[in-house]
């Protein structure tokens, strides 16, 4: 099942993706890799990939944001309490979509 909601603009796009109390991963497909990486920068979630679908590296930083993930607040390393690690991934060719239990 996928769930679409249409927008008007990436203002309103960012808004709809953000107004959530969750913040694991966002998808971005587009041709404007300009217009990608400014949603990266305001996009609030804790992985990103952009015209790509979950395809990475599993030593790559991973977690969530906001009640997701492992959240900031649970991490072990206290220390990073003022810093805000993201992971952006950009697929720069096809790539096969995976599938998992088969």
């Amino acid at each position: 099942m996928l769930g679409i909601t249409p927008f008007d603009s990436d203002t309103e796009a960012l808004r709809l993706a953000n107004d959530t109390r969750y913040g694991l991963a966002a998808y971005v497909w587009t041709s404007d890799l300009r217009r990608a990486h400014h949603f990266g920068q305001h996009v609030e979630s804790g992985m990103l990939w952009i015209n790509s679908q979950n395809v990475r590296d599993l030593r790559t930083p991973f977690g969530g944001i906001k009640e997701s993930g492992v959240g900031p607040g649970r991490r072990p390393a206290q220390y990073r309490f003022l810093q805000r690690s993201r992971i952006v991934h950009v697929a720069l060719k096809s790539l096969p979509v995976p599938r998992f239990g088969r």
